[in-house]
């Protein structure tokens, strides 16, 4: 039976009623939380700051003992990662004195941003997996209001960990989502019937992409008709399993038909845990065989998962490019975007998670970190901000609806006014607590997955292929990118107008394209890449081959003379670094001459990512 809807300030619809009583607690929380949203505010600074009174970072700015708002404001400098870098580095090559954290540091998180060219590490301490399960524990309960009776059925996640390092001094460095699926908070969770998943944990945690995917796929066939939501982490991790049954369904046919697991799926862990479900179904192989043999895979998901009633992935941001090819494999489920979190912290949630990509907007939960935004208008330009220019940062309490701002944290772990590149819009409120928009990542130009590549690094890569083709007497006079997602994995595109010098090596076209010069150039661009998408190329192959398409001469001239039609000043232009608007991709394909492709993976080591 329903329980009756949880009360909420005024200006905003309360949440309920709610599916039982453990929701009704949850909702309660965050109505309190969001109420309250100030004082919570207040109070995380508060604790944050004076349990940390005594670490190096805090005292070297005179806050050792301060604990309230207008000091920290005052005194506390607004910072990037690469400020922080000498302290960080300190604690990951063995130093345990209090530098950051009062807390011992556990462990470091990954990001998937980079810093000369490496993952970026975050520090992080044991009991933020405590804050990190808190914001799970509240995303069933919100659903629940949305999509009924989701306790009779089951979850088809497809998860996985990645590869992680010790740090010198020996600390784990790893992804948060590995991070999280490794610690017994996950491995040892509670039943809950509005939380089971098809995939058992073993698979999850197997470290080989295929063996996971493989069971994770053939668990899901097997329970195809509990299945009620089908999800991944980003929208390109569900895509990627669909490729997989499009590439494996004859041998996950036969596995059915026979009841017995193929010897490619070889870790002893995956195999006991799928021995407990696999058995001889004759009729269920003949499903699979006849959906997946006929080549049309428009709403493979609710074919082969008739249940489902929606899709449970990330949609927003570089996701949101993945929109289109969902709706096609899905028949056009609703998707959810259930939260918003990175390495640094977690930071809030959907409140209506059935709304469109383009409409979700994320309720920042003010117990999660203190939370500060700085106007776009201010961080735009990436500028170092001297004392007198830190009160431009605004409260979580103060923004505007319609503002844009980036979004600055300090948390638990020892991130003080750390600034996360992440660009929010803020759409409203509830009750006191905003809700905002991801707009975009800071600079990020390039991103399939969880790779994000900034002009920067497009321009160091471009520079490695220019060296390729020096001894041809050929240069590069322009180039753009674009991300291309029509196929799974996606992959960068890289276009090149190309001056080819009288009477050098490369003097035709033709000379250079034999002797694989262009792809020589895919393969340097590739290893300049950072190691972010390196791992993603090598170990998840969540991205595919770079892909090098030569123009026409005087194709970059008709792209200036076609922004400059629609408007852009003649006087201010600059060539596109990345181009996504459709005309503008299709003029850049229209006068392809040529496309080459990366002809190897790029040299990726787990033990230099971290």
């Amino acid at each position: 039976m329903a329980v009756k809807p949880v009360a909420s300030a005024a200006g905003s619809t309360p949440l309920g009623p709610a599916a039982n009583e453990k929701d009704a607690e949850r909702l309660r929380f965050i109505e309190e939380m969001t109420a309250n949203a100030d004082a919570v505010q207040e109070r995380v600074l508060g604790e944050i700051l004076a349990r940390n009174a005594d670490t190096e970072y805090l005292r070297r700015f005179g806050l050792g003992g301060a604990t309230d708002r207008a000091a920290f404001k005052a005194k506390a400098p607004v910072v990037t990662y690469e400020d922080l870098q000498p302290e960080i580095q300190r604690i990951a090559n063995g130093d345990r004195s209090p530098i950051l954290s009062a807390h011992p540091i556990s462990e470091f998180l990954t990001s998937s941003g980079t810093s000369a060219g490496e993952r970026k590490l975050m520090p992080t301490i044991k009991e933020e997996l405590d804050r990190r399960q808190l914001l799970y524990s509240l995303l069933m309960p919100v659903m629940n209001l949305y999509v009924p009776g989701l306790d009779k059925g089951k979850g088809l996640y497809f998860l996985f960990v990645k590869s992680e390092t010790k740090t010198p001094g020996g600390l784990p460095a790893r992804p948060v989502l590995t991070s999280y699926y490794k610690s017994e908070h996950f491995k040892s969770r509670p039943y809950d019937p509005y939380n089971v998943y098809t995939s058992p944990t073993a698979a999850i945690l197997c470290a080989d992409s295929f063996q996971s995917m493989y069971a994770q796929m053939l668990c899901g066939l097997y329970q195809r008709l509990d299945v009620l939501r089908v999800g991944a982490v980003f929208a390109s991790g569900l895509l990627r399993a669909i490729r997989f049954l499009q590439l494996h369904w004859e041998q996950l046919a036969a596995d059915i038909e026979s009841g017995a697991l193929t010897p490619r799926v070889a870790d002893p862990s995956v195999r006991e845990a799928v021995a407990d479900l696999i058995r001889p179904d004759p009729a269920l192989a003949r499903l699979v065989v006849a959906e997946c043999s006929k080549g049309d895979w428009a709403g493979i998901v609710t074919r082969m998962w008739p249940n489902t009633k929606y899709l449970d992935v990330i949609v927003t941001g570089a996701m949101a490019q993945y929109i289109p090819t969902l709706e096609y494999y899905s028949g056009g489920l609703p998707m959810a975007c259930t939260m918003y979190a990175s390495s640094e912290c977690y930071f809030g949630i959907n409140l209506r998670p059935m709304c469109a990509p383009s409409e979700v907007s994320y309720t920042i939960m003010p117990n999660m970190a203190y939370f500060e935004f700085l106007p776009l208008d201010d961080s735009d330009g990436g500028a170092k901000f001297g004392a007198g220019e830190w009160s431009r940062l605004v409260d979580l309490a103060d923004v505007r609806v319609g503002g844009e701002y980036e979004l600055v944290i300090t948390t638990y772990a020892g991130l003080y006014r750390y600034r996360v590149g992440d660009i929010l819009r803020v759409t409203g409120f509830h009750n006191a607590a905003p809700q905002f928009r991801f707009v975009r990542r800071k600079n990020v130009l390039l991103s399939i997955e969880s790779d994000k590549t900034d002009e920067s690094e497009l321009q160091k890569a471009v520079e490695a292929a220019s060296e390729v083709l020096k001894p041809y007497d050929a240069a590069i006079v322009e180039y753009t990118s674009h991300a291309y997602t029509k196929t799974i994995p996606g992959h960068y595109v890289i276009y090149f107008e190309l001056l080819l010098k009288e009477g050098g090596r490369g003097s035709s076209a033709g000379r250079v394209e034999e002797d694989g010069v262009i792809e020589r150039c895919c393969g340097a661009m590739e290893e300049a890449m950072n190691a972010v998408y390196r791992q993603s190329r090598v170990a998840d192959g969540s991205i595919g081959p770079l892909e090098i398409r030569v123009v026409r001469p005087g194709t970059f001239e008709e792209l200036m003379d076609y922004c400059i039609a629609r408007g852009a000043s003649i006087n201010q232009y600059k060539v596109p670094r990345c181009v996504t608007f459709p005309p503008i991709v299709e003029l850049l394909d229209s006068r392809a001459v040529s496309a080459h492709f990366s002809p190897a993976p790029p040299k990726w080591s787990p033990h230099r990512s971290a």
